[in-house]
C-alpha cells in the first residue's frame, strides 16, 4: 500500500500479539488484526485490501484453476539464474521470462546499481496459488517486461528461507491482519518493505487492480514519492523489531498463569468446538494438532483432580475430532496420510497437498488417542500415516521429504494440472476396477454417479468436481457390515482389497510433484512419531490385523526409520566440530544455516527416540544441540529464543516466535525440551535448564494471559514447569533383552505428558559414564538394581522411588494408579 505514514501501534506487546505463523494457523484462531491507518490524501493507493484467502473469490478461483500448470509444460525459451538453484520451487520458475534472482547480494547490488525497487515473491513448490500466479503473470511476456524494466525480481522458497519469509509475512500481517502464499512484497534496494500482499490476478477484474496495473503504479510511486515510501518501510521495520523481540519482565511466570494457562486455553478452544463435525473453529478446517495436545493435557489434569465429568467432555471433543478427520476426505483413504486442510466444515473436500509437518504431528495425536482409549481405530490411523511416509516420502539414505503437491495432470499428455486430479474418482471408474464389490465400496465411501462433493455449500461452490468423488466414510463400520450380511472382519478385508486395487490403478496416473527437500525441523517431528509408535503400538492386541494401506509392520521397524532419519541429519546436515546444523538438504546441504525450529524440533525428536529405546548417543546429541541452541539463539538478557542467529544482514527482523499454529513455535517446543532435559540430568545443569525455561515463559506472560488459544503448546509448557516433580520411570537391564523392550512399551502405554523414561544398561561402560557425569542418582540406581536375569523398573517422584517391579504388566499397573 502506498502510504505517507504508517500508524502502527507503538505498544510492542500489542503488536507482538498479532504476528502469526501462517495463514493456515490464522484460520483456526479468532480473528485478529493490528489496527493500521493509512493517511495520504495526495495520491490514491494502487494496493487493495489483502486477499488473505484467495479462495474466497469464486470467479478468480475458477479462472485460476483452468490456468494451473507445471514446469513440464513451460516453454524453455527463457532461462534465468534460478536454473542454478537446488530448491524445487525456484527450479519451477527457472524458465520464466521474468529475470529472477535468488535471494542474495547479487540481486541487492543490482537493485542499488539500477536504483530500482525489488519485487520479492515468496512461495513453495506444492503451493497451488503460487502455481496459479506463475502461469498467469510470471509466464506472461508483458508482465515480465514490466518487472524486468523497472524492478529487480527475487524468488524465495519459504521452506528454504523461513527467516526471510518471516520478515515480510510479519509486515503484511501487521498491515492487513492476514497473509498467505504466494507472498508478494515490494522492497527498497536496502530491503525495507514498501507494500505487499498475496496473490494478484494479472488484469484488473472482480473489483480489484491486476498485477500489471499494480506494477505500473508502484513504479510511478517510486519515481515520485520515494522518500515517503522508504521512510514508511523503515518505520515499519523499526516497530516490528520492537514488537517481535519482547523481553521478560520477571525471571519466571506468575504462579497463577503457570497453573491456569492450560484451563484458560481449554475453555477458549471449547467455545469454538464444532459439535456436529468435530474440530475447533469453522471452515476452512485445518488440523492443528497442538489443540488436540492441549485438550488431552487438560483432560489428564481434570481426571487427576477428580473432575471426571469435565475430563470426559474434553476427551469426547478430542476423540470426536480425531474420528471426524480420519473419516473425512482430508484423509487419503487409498494411499494413507492427510491432506493439508478441508475447505468445508465436514472434513470432506480437502486442499490436496500433503505436508510432512502435518503427518508427524497427526501421527502423534492419533497415537495419544490409542494410548488413552486402547481403540485400534486410532492406532490404525497412526500406522496409515507412517506407512504412507515409509512408502512414498523417504529417501534411500533415510531423510524424509517435505511435501507432495495438490495439483497433478489428469492424464499423460494433459496440458494443464488440476487440483486433486490424482485423488478423485468417478463412479464408473470404481465400477470398472472393483466389479462385484463396487456397490459395497461406493456405499461405504459415499460415492455417487453425480459426484459426492455436495455435503456442504463450501465443498464445491463452482461445480469443479461434478461427477467426481472424494472418498468419505459416513456410516458405522458394524452397521455397514451387518447391512451386507458380513462379519466386521470380512467387511474390512473386502474394503482393504478394494483400496489396494484402486491404489494400483491410481499409480498409473501422473503423480503430484514431490518436493524432495529434507528439512531438519520437519524431520524432527516425524522422528518423534516413528519412535513413539515403535513402543506404543506394542500395546495393540496380538490378534490385531489391518488392511491396506496399512502394511502390518512390526512396531520395532518404526524405530529403525526414526534412527535412519536421525543418522541422515547427523551425517549430512551437522558439523561435528562447530556443533551446528544446516537447515535443509537437496543435492547437498542448503546455503541457509539452521533456524531455531530446526534445533528445537530435532531435540524433541531425539528425546523421544532415546526414551523409546534408542541408544544413549541420541540423548548425548540432544544435550549438545541444546547447548548450541542456547549459544546461537538465546536472548540471555531478555529471555526466550530468537528465530535466527542474527548474523545475516539481509534478514531485517530477529523474531521471538510464540504462535503455535500449523507447526508449533520453536519457543514452545524449547520450553518443553528444557523441562524434559531437567528431568533427565541433575544438579546445576538441571537448574540451568529450568531457569532458562522459566525466563522463556515469562517473556510471553501477556500472551498466555490474554490469548492462550494462540499458544496451546506453550500453555502445556507453563503447566509442566509448575509440576513440583516430574515422574521418572527408570529401567535397568540389558539392551539386548526382549523384556526391556516390553518394559519400554509398558512405560509408554499410559498417557502422561509429565513423565520421563530413562533406560540404562549397567554393563555398558559408556552409559554408566554418561550417568555418573549427568545424574549420579540414576547411576546409583543402576548399580543397586543390577540383575543379570531380569529387567528392573522403578517409578520415582518427589525424591522417592517405588519398590522395584520385574515385569511389564506390573509396571503398567503401577503407572496406571
Amino acid at each position: 500500500m502506498l502510504m505517507k505514514s504508517l500508524h502502527l501501534l507503538s505498544s510492542s506487546i500489542f503488536l507482538h500479539r498479532f504476528a502469526s505463523r501462517s495463514i493456515a494457523s490464522l484460520s483456526s484462531l479468532p480473528r485478529r488484526r493490528i489496527i493500521v491507518r493509512i493517511r495520504n490524501p495526495s495520491f490514491s493507493s494502487p494496493f487493495p485490501p489483502i486477499l488473505s484467502r484467495p479462495i474466497s473469490s469464486g470467479k478468480v478461483v475458477a479462472m485460476a484453476k483452468e490456468s494451473s500448470s507445471s514446469t513440464s509444460s513451460t516453454s524453455q525459451k527463457h532461462t534465468n539464474r534460478l536454473a542454478a538453484e537446488h530448491s524445487p520451487y525456484l527450479l519451477q520458475h527457472a524458465h520464466n521470462p521474468v529475470d529472477w534472482y535468488p535471494w542474495g547480494e547479487e540481486a541487492f547490488e543490482e537493485a542499488r546499481k539500477r536504483d530500482v525497487p525489488i519485487f520479492l515473491s515468496i512461495g513453495y513448490s506444492t503451493c497451488h496459488w503460487c502455481h496459479v500466479m506463475e502461469v498467469e503473470s510470471f509466464e506472461d511476456e508483458e508482465v515480465a517486461k514490466l518487472l524486468n524494466d523497472s524492478f529487480v525480481s527475487i524468488k524465495v522458497d519459504r521452506e528454504e528461507r523461513p527467516d526471510v519469509d518471516k520478515v515480510y509475512m510479519s509486515f503484511v500481517q501487521a498491515l492487513y491482519g492476514g497473509g498467505g502464499w504466494p507472498l508478494s512484497v515490494f522492497l527498497s534496494p536496502d530491503l525495507k518493505p514498501l507494500m505487499g500482499g498475496t496473490y494478484f490476478p494479472p488484469n484488473d477484474n472482480y473489483g480489484r487492480p491486476g498485477f500489471k496495473t499494480l506494477l505500473k503504479k508502484v513504479k510511478d510511486a517510486w519515481d515520485s514519492k520515494r522518500d515517503t515510501l522508504v521512510k514508511s518501510g523503515t518505520y515499519a521495520i523499526e516497530e516490528l523489531t520492537k514488537a517481535l523481540s519482547a523481553s521478560a519482565g520477571a525471571d519466571k511466570l506468575s504462579d497463577g498463569i503457570s497453573r491456569e494457562a492450560v484451563s484458560i486455553c481449554a475453555k477458549q478452544l471449547s467455545r469454538s468446538y464444532d459439535s456436529e463435525f468435530g474440530g475447533f473453529g469453522s471452515a476452512p478446517k485445518f488440523p492443528r494438532p497442538v489443540e488436540i495436545q492441549l485438550m488431552l493435557y487438560h483432560f489428564k489434569k481434570l481426571k487427576e483432580s477428580g473432575k471426571t465429568s469435565e475430563a470426559d467432555e474434553d476427551q469426547s471433543m478430542v476423540l470426536f475430532s480425531l474420528q471426524g478427520m480420519a473419516n473425512g476426505g482430508m484423509h487419503d483413504h487409498i494411499g494413507g496420510g492427510f491432506h493439508r486442510y478441508s475447505v468445508d466444515e465436514c472434513w470432506h473436500v480437502p486442499h490436496f497437498e500433503k505436508m510432512l509437518y502435518d503427518q508427524g504431528q497427526l501421527a502423534n495425536v492419533y497415537l495419544d488417542g490409542f494410548i488413552i482409549t486402547k481403540d485400534v481405530m486410532y492406532s490404525y490411523v497412526a500406522r496409515d500415516i507412517l506407512d504412507y511416509l515409509r512408502r512414498d516420502m523417504i529417501a534411500p539414505e533415510g531423510g524424509i521429504f517435505s511435501a507432495e503437491d495438490a495439483d497433478s495432470f489428469e492424464f499423460e499428455g494433459a496440458k494443464r494440472k488440476k487440483e486433486g486430479a490424482f485423488y478423485i474418482w468417478s463412479s464408473d471408474e470404481i465400477d470398472e476396477v472393483l466389479g462385484e464389490n463396487a456397490d459395497l465400496f461406493k456405499e461405504h465411501y459415499y460415492v455417487k454417479k453425480s459426484g459426492n462433493c455436495d455435503l456442504s455449500s463450501r465443498s464445491d461452490p463452482h461445480n469443479e468436481f461434478a461427477g467426481k468423488n472424494v472418498l468419505i466414510e459416513r456410516n458405522e463400520l458394524s452397521a455397514m457390515a451387518s447391512k451386507f450380511s458380513l462379519s466386521v472382519e470380512k467387511y474390512q478385508e473386502i474394503l482393504g482389497e478394494c483400496r489396494r486395487k484402486l491404489f494400483d490403478v491410481r499409480l498409473k496416473r501422473p503423480k503430484p510433484h514431490l518436493d524432495d527437500k529434507i528439512i531438519v525441523s520437519w524431520n524432527g517431528l516425524v522422528i518423534s512419531s516413528f519412535a513413539r509408535a515403535s513402543k506404543i503400538l506394542k500395546s495393540e492386541p496380538e490378534s490385531t490385523k489391518y488392511c491396506f494401506p496399512v502394511v502390518n509392520s512390526l512396531p520395532e521397524e518404526y524405530i529403525e526409520v526414526a534412527e535412519k532419519a536421525a543418522l541422515f541429519i547427523r551425517g549430512n546436515l551437522y558439523d561435528e566440530q562447530s556443533r551446528r546444523l544446516q537447515h535443509s538438504y537437496r543435492q547437498g546441504p542448503s546455503k541457509a544455516p539452521a533456524f531455531l525450529d530446526d534445533y528445537a524440533f530435532l531435540i524433541a525428536g531425539l528425546l523421544d527416540l532415546y526414551e523409546n529405546g534408542g541408544g544413549i548417543e541420541w540423548l548425548k546429541w540432544a544435550i549438545k544441540l541444546q547447548e548450541t541452541q542456547d549459544e546461537l539463539y538465546l536472548d540471555r538478557e531478555g529471555g526466550a529464543y530468537f528465530n535466527t542467529e542474527g548474523q545475516d544482514p539481509s534478514v531485517l527482523l530477529r523474531v521471538k516466535e510464540d504462535h503455535d499454529g500449523a507447526e508449533p513455535s520453536g519457543n514452545s517446543v524449547s520450553a518443553i525440551n528444557l523441562v524434559r532435559l531437567a528431568s533427565i540430568v541433575a544438579g546445576e545443569k538441571a537448574d540451568s535448564y529450568l531457569n532458562t525455561a522459566h525466563r522463556l515463559l515469562a517473556v510471553f506472560e501477556l500472551r498466555l494471559r490474554e490469548m492462550a488459544v494462540a499458544v496451546p503448546l506453550m500453555c502445556c509448557a507453563a503447566d509442566m514447569i509448575s509440576v513440583p516433580s516430574t515422574k521418572q520411570v527408570v529401567l535397568v537391564g540389558s539392551k539386548s533383552s526382549a523384556e526391556l523392550n516390553n518394559m519400554l512399551s509398558a512405560a509408554h502405554s499410559v498417557y502422561d505428558p509429565n513423565k520421563t523414561v530413562i533406560h540404562i544398561d549397567p554393563s555398558n561402560s559408556d552409559e554408566m559414564e554418561f550417568w555418573e557425569e549427568h545424574n549420579s542418582n540414576v547411576a546409583e540406581m543402576a548399580k543397586k538394581n543390577r540383575n543379570s536375569e531380569k529387567v528392573v523398573a522403578l517409578v520415582c517422584q518427589h525424591f522417592t522411588c517405588s519398590p522395584p517391579v520385574f515385569d511389564s504388566s506390573s509396571l503398567t499397573r503401577l503407572l496406571s494408579k
